[in-house]
């Protein structure tokens, strides 16, 4: 699926959030390897399941044509700087809900441009009539969680000592849903 591209403003910064294309596909496989690298936040560590240019090519083209999924990409100058994805079922018993996912440079954290690439996704999602949107999110990420929270999501539960960190500790997921159109939870 696509959307209307949109130009968001913060401080002297200037970005756009839009549909990723097939073109997106090296710098998207570049970008992915580098966020992975800049955090833990994530399920991998830099070179776990990477994706190349031709498989960004096809997911992005798959999604392209699949009404439940929307890739977005956030551009500064020309340059990608962030991601989304929402991944949704064609089965029927699941194709009510999407699952989220987002990363952003380090360079271009505290801009605006995780939150809006969320806000325009749960846009794009209650478009779709969709009914939940999903995502998971480490213990440690405060500054997330928060976020999800003011944007309407909620706690469904926790995976216990689901991720292993560098410090040789284990830590709690915790998965969390956004509810669309007052649906029952």
């Amino acid at each position: 699926m696509k959307i209307s591209p949109q130009v968001f403003q913060r401080n002297d910064l200037s970005y756009i959030i839009r549909s990723a294309t097939e073109d997106d596909a090296k710098e998207l496989s570049a970008l992915r390897l580098q966020v992975d690298g800049e955090t833990e936040h994530f399920d991998r560590e830099p070179g776990e399941g990477f994706i190349d240019e031709q498989g960004f090519q096809e997911l992005i083209g798959q999604d392209t044509r699949t009404p439940q999924c929307l890739f977005l990409v956030a551009e500064v100058e020309g340059g990608l700087v962030g991601f989304s994805r929402c991944a949704g079922s064609e089965l029927k018993r699941l194709s009510h809900q999407v699952e989220f996912g987002v990363g952003v440079k380090k360079t271009h954290w505290g801009l605006g441009i995780g939150t809006n690439l969320l806000k325009e996704s749960l846009k794009w999602a209650d478009q779709q009539q969709m009914k939940k949107m999903t995502l998971r999110v480490l213990e440690t990420n405060k500054h997330a969680m928060d976020l999800y929270i003011r944007l309407g999501f909620e706690v469904e539960g926790v995976l216990k000592a689901d991720k292993r960190l560098s410090d040789g500790k284990y830590y709690n997921t915790v998965m969390m849903a956004h509810f669309f159109s007052g649906e029952e939870k």
